[in-house]
């Protein structure tokens, strides 16, 4: 074979291993409304950037016939491109190949992809949309999803991990994703479950559909699994590069930060923010959105959990995590849902150095039988230790309510923040004024001739003494008792303070959250 033949030769390849599964399943591709693997890594990076790894990998199988059915890159385009210029390893599993079925040779590419992400500190994407394993492998299929899983955690807290769901992720495969610190899920096309609805009616004779039994929605609103519900694959993608802009490139690094320009910072409209009347609610994104840089918000997990609202945001150019209290869900309770949606969220911003900003309005944790027996003693300790353990810096903001134990776990000054504000506006203490007058004057109520108008009495007198910030400000529990509009240009200069922040955690192996 003469040079030039060798030359045409790689030439075909390359066109070869563009097509995937070749023209027609690509086309039954795009008439289910989704994009090829190959597009999907166009659309994420940035133009040109992306370079391949693995292309004329093909598959070692050779039962049931396989050994005469092969595609370059088997099945998984894997390689590294750079979005907004900042490098990102990258995988997109391609359906036109045997149903994006996981190979050994499959999962080798990927677990190489992860290995070059740690040693080099950059972000690994994954797209995932595939049948599960190859059945045609047995094992090595089995063992290949395992050293998957396994560099999944060794990577996590090392370096971003992103998934984003593109159509089916089922059984096992769904571990993967599921240990990464993001998932993204794309309306209508795309569902995760670990049993399927075939085994979910044979084994407990349920009726389900896929969609309602893993779909987008399921999994942002009801088991909270997804972070990230996104219309279509265009939009999914858009907001996996805007989630990027956010965070790092690795645990050593700090977040991406925009430049400035100083102006006025007050903010009028969070005087009036707080109704008179302390039972009524009141809308906490609009609080953050007046504090942060404008149009920076970036909520994650919007639609689970709602009494508590989670995401990232800048301030003064700086990428900062958020975590408030919601009165308009649920008071503003904590739960369980609310515990692990913020505990997590605070955990990814520790490990990878976004300072911790929390907005306080919580009357408590949210009472009854539900709640015990399901275990909120434990779920809302999460929130707790992850607060208590972060090491970034931490400041507090209380606007209205801090009850009882809910008052300590919000990243109160006795488990380490930084600084805790306070406007004029809070209550702090161990409970509402009329549940402690109840208590505390029972006896005085109950031998009053007007027992109601006692109890209005007694409960006045508890929210004189208690239902304001200055017991706690008095004992420094808060630096300092801020005015509403003052707000953004006390955290502008807090943040700065406390921007070189070092903390050490006792020396051990890691501690034991309680999970």
């Amino acid at each position: 074979m003469t040079n030039q033949q060798k030359y045409e030769l790689l030439k075909q390849k390359r066109k070869e291993a563009l097509l995937g599964g070749g023209k027609k399943r690509i086309e039954n591709q795009h008439k289910k409304g989704k994009l090829t693997a190959r597009e999907r890594v166009e659309l994420l990076l940035d133009e040109g950037s992306f370079k391949e790894i693995g292309a004329f990998v093909t598959h070692r199988a050779r039962d049931f016939g396989m050994e005469k059915e092969k595609y370059l890159g088997d099945g998984v385009i894997t390689g590294y491109g750079t979005i907004d210029g900042r490098i990102v390893y990258v995988f997109s599993q391609d359906f036109t190949v045997f149903g994006g079925s996981l190979s050994e040779t499959f999962a080798e590419k990927i677990v190489k992809i992860m290995e070059l992400a740690m040693k080099n500190g950059a972000p690994v994407i994954g797209l995932n949309d595939s049948g599960g394993a190859r059945i045609q492998e047995g094992v090595v299929s089995l063992a290949g999803y395992a050293d998957i899983f396994y560099r999944n955690t060794l990577a996590s807290g090392v370096v971003p991990q992103i998934s984003a769901i593109m159509g089916p992720c089922a059984g096992g495969a769904v571990y993967s994703p599921a240990i990464t610190d993001f998932i993204f899920m794309v309306e209508n096309t795309s569902y995760m479950f670990v049993t399927g609805p075939k085994v979910v009616k044979t084994v407990t004779h349920e009726e389900v559909t896929a969609e309602e039994l893993g779909g987008a929605s399921t999994h942002s609103m009801k088991s909270g699994v997804t972070h990230f519900a996104c219309a279509n694959e265009i939009t999914c993608i858009q907001d996996i590069r805007k989630l990027m802009s956010y965070i790092p490139q690795n645990c050593e690094e700090d977040p991406p930060r925009l430049s400035y320009e100083p102006g006025d910072e007050l903010r009028p409209k969070l005087n009036d923010i707080v109704p008179e009347n302390p039972n009524e609610p009141y809308e906490m994104r609009e609080v953050i959105e007046e504090v942060v840089d404008e149009g920076s918000f970036f909520e994650v997990k919007k639609d689970f959990a709602d009494n508590i609202v989670t995401g990232f945001a800048r301030l003064a150019g700086r990428t900062i995590g958020i975590v408030g209290n919601q009165p308009a869900s649920l008071a503003g309770v904590l739960d369980i849902n609310a515990s692990k949606k913020g505990a997590r969220f605070v955990r990814f911003c520790d490990c990878f150095n976004i300072p911790l900003l929390v907005f306080e309005d919580v009357p408590g944790f949210l009472p009854g039988t539900e709640q015990e027996w399901n275990a909120i003693i434990t779920n809302g300790a999460k929130l707790l230790f992850a607060f208590s353990e972060a090491t970034v810096p931490r400041i507090t903001v209380i606007t209205r309510k801090a009850y009882g134990g809910a008052y300590d776990v919000m990243n109160s000054k006795h488990i380490g923040a930084d600084q805790n504000f306070a406007w004029p506006t809070a209550e702090i203490a161990v409970m509402g004024a009329k549940g402690a007058a109840e208590i505390i004057f029972k006896k005085e109520i109950q031998e009053a001739k007007d027992s109601e108008a006692k109890l209005l009495e007694k409960e006045a007198e508890y929210d004189g003494l208690f239902s304001n910030p200055y017991i706690a400000a008095s004992r420094g529990y808060i630096d300092e008792v801020i005015m509403p509009d003052e707000t953004r240009q006390r955290l502008i200069e807090a943040f700065m303070m406390v921007e070189n922040k070092v903390q050490a955690l006792p020396k051990k192996k890691h501690g034991n959250i309680p999970l």
